[in-house]
């Protein structure tokens, strides 16, 4: 495969704090100074990949950005571009771990020795090579003395003064391998020589005090409804997350259920059949085998060290299959723990509007399959009626944000019965947030009152509407003002009943209504796929070093959450 030539990182004020040369055939990279201007000189948003035809040779830039840094990868030939970006978020994510998040300059400015370490660990001539943390742990050498080590290899006294760039507070002490041993240099002993683990993304010699393991499902909703209130779009991207703090090495078994509209799940090939169903576009972590997953429908994996995503996924939620996703009024969507109503046009002169946030009509249309089952337990009578179950899911802060026409100069009188609603100027919209404690059966009601530009013209030299207020001017002159006024008055009355203005002042408001508003909550112990954990086992005689009689703590939780993912149009 081609390698990648070099790497440049940039602070918040684009100067250089690190330049890593891997590879110059066939052609040296650009110099940084030479390829910060072309890339600044593009407007943003400026793009991951980046050609620059200016600078000869011709080169692609190859860029993200962390924490304020820019990481930069330049090219003078093709390669494969999402294999560059990949392994740009692969050091970065590697040097927060060692140094420590968020990623500062001053952080690598200080640990060049440790950056340098991982920067040729993670690549050998430009070809990416090692890449997990884990792995890196065993191979980079960090703490203090770092470079006297080394240069005492080299013929110079390992006590003599020497610029020695140490790691302040650093978390990981004395060397750690993963991958391939760290050999020493000229023969001389001194460096590590031991092997590396077996697992290519475990670190050997684990050793915990405490044996954890933590299961965490999170699925974030993107749901698109109609004025009607039926779902338009509805999906859901979800992710497992384990945490894995168990020595030795242990072999886990992951088993995952849903209950749809065909039942309970299988097993064997049923219950693969049934998750890949539900679950689309799985991607998992390299230590996860993927015939076990294919054949039976369960993950079986030695897990790294520490915190990582095990499984990506994304699913379908209007075609998974599954009954409880639609709920039986108005075609909304279960395991939303608010609906939304917008209604506009209110008022006398139809400057108004309201929202009207309420939960779903029935307990049973709120739950989704894994929520009913850690409701169990709460029933209309009986005791368990008046005692909250701790395992019931706890719905948190919902926002409300309701964009509006560029034309509206301000909303007033803003009366929500719950919660606290602002009107934001900069961006032009309402938000209005309610806790999750005050969020009872009843709902909420947000009403405003819109404001348009300061003066309306209409078809009347003498009458303008000044936000939806009329006003009548008078001749400082004139007699009989009053008689003049109510002449006025009644010219303006048209025999169906209603003022002149009344029509032409109703489609300015209506020019200034929402047509949409968006939700945002986020709600423990639910997820809107209706997956859930069935187990979590170990597997005992695959395991190695985890000693007799080792139960490790199991916890699970399920998290749903909307980042202005609901949207609801009126």
């Amino acid at each position: 495969m081609a390698a990648i030539q070099a790497l440049y990182i940039f602070d918040e004020h684009n100067n250089l704090i690190l330049d890593h040369t891997y590879n110059t055939t066939p052609r040296p990279p650009p110099s940084p100074s030479s390829i910060l201007p072309l890339y600044l000189a593009h407007p943003a948003p400026r793009p991951s990949t980046l050609h620059l035809p200016n600078l000869s040779p011709p080169t692609t830039c190859y860029t993200i950005t962390r924490d304020a840094l820019l990481f930069v990868s330049p090219s003078t030939y093709d390669i494969e571009p999402l294999s560059v970006l990949e392994f740009l978020h692969r050091v970065a994510d590697a040097l927060s771990e060692f140094l420590g998040s968020p990623l500062l300059a001053s952080r690598i400015t200080a640990s060049y020795d440790v950056v340098a370490q991982i920067l040729g660990a993670m690549a050998d001539g430009g070809v990416p090579c090692e890449s997990e943390g884990n792995a890196l742990r065993d191979t980079v050498e960090t703490g203090p003395g770092v470079l006297d080590g080394v240069l005492g290899k080299i013929g110079l006294p390992a006590g003599s003064s020497t610029p020695t760039l140490q790691q302040p507070g650093s978390q990981f002490g004395g060397g750690g391998r993963i991958g391939a041993p760290l050999r020493p240099i000229g023969g001389i002993g001194g460096a590590e020589t031991a092997q590396g683990s077996a697992v290519p993304w475990r670190r050997s010699n684990v050793r915990h005090t405490s044996n954890e393991l933590y299961v965490d499902l999170i699925e974030e909703v993107n749901v698109t409804l109609a004025p009607s209130g039926r779902a338009l779009a509805a999906f859901a991207s979800g992710s497992v997350a384990f945490t894995s703090r168990v020595s030795g090495v242990p072999d886990l078994l992951l088993t995952l259920m849903t209950t749809g509209g065909k039942g309970v799940m299988g097993s064997g090939s049923r219950r693969a059949e049934q998750l890949q169903g539900v679950m689309e576009r799985v991607v998992f972590h390299p230590c996860v085998r993927l015939n076990r997953w294919k054949s039976e429908g369960l993950l079986s994996f030695v897990p790294p060290d520490g915190r990582f995503a095990l499984a990506g996924y994304e699913v379908d939620l209007l075609n998974s299959g599954q009954d409880a996703v639609l709920a039986e009024s108005k075609g909304s969507l279960s395991f939303l723990p608010a609906s939304l109503e917008v209604n506009t046009g209110l008022g006398a002169g139809g400057a108004e509007f309201e929202v009207r946030c309420s939960p779903p009509t029935s307990a049973a249309s709120r739950m989704s399959s894994a929520s009913a089952s850690l409701q169990s337990n709460l029933g209309p009578s009986g005791r368990g009626a008046s005692k909250p179950d701790p395992k019931a899911p706890v719905l948190e802060e919902l926002t409300i944000n309701v964009p509006l026409p560029t034309a509206v100069r301000n909303v007033s009188d803003l009366r929500p019965t719950k919660g606290e609603a602002h009107w934001n100027p900069v961006d032009g919209s309402v938000e209005w947030k309610i806790s999750g404690k005050d969020f009872g059966a009843l709902g909420a009601v947000l009403r405003c009152t819109v404001q348009g530009p300061l003066i309306d013209n209409d078809d009347e030299g003498g009458s303008g509407i000044l936000n939806g207020i009329t006003s009548t001017t008078y001749d400082y002159d004139d007699d009989q003002p009053t008689a003049r006024h109510s002449d006025r008055e009644k010219s303006d009355v048209v025999p169906n009943g209603g003022g002149q203005g009344d029509e032409a002042r109703r489609e300015r408001h209506r020019q200034l209504m929402p047509t949409s508003a968006t939700l945002s909550f986020t709600q423990k112990g639910q997820l809107a796929s209706g997956l859930r954990v069935e187990s979590l086992l170990i597997d005992q005689k695959k395991s190695r070093g985890l000693g007799e009689g080792v139960k490790p703590y199991k916890g699970v939780k399920y998290l749903t959450v909307s980042r202005g993912g609901v949207e609801v149009r009126c």
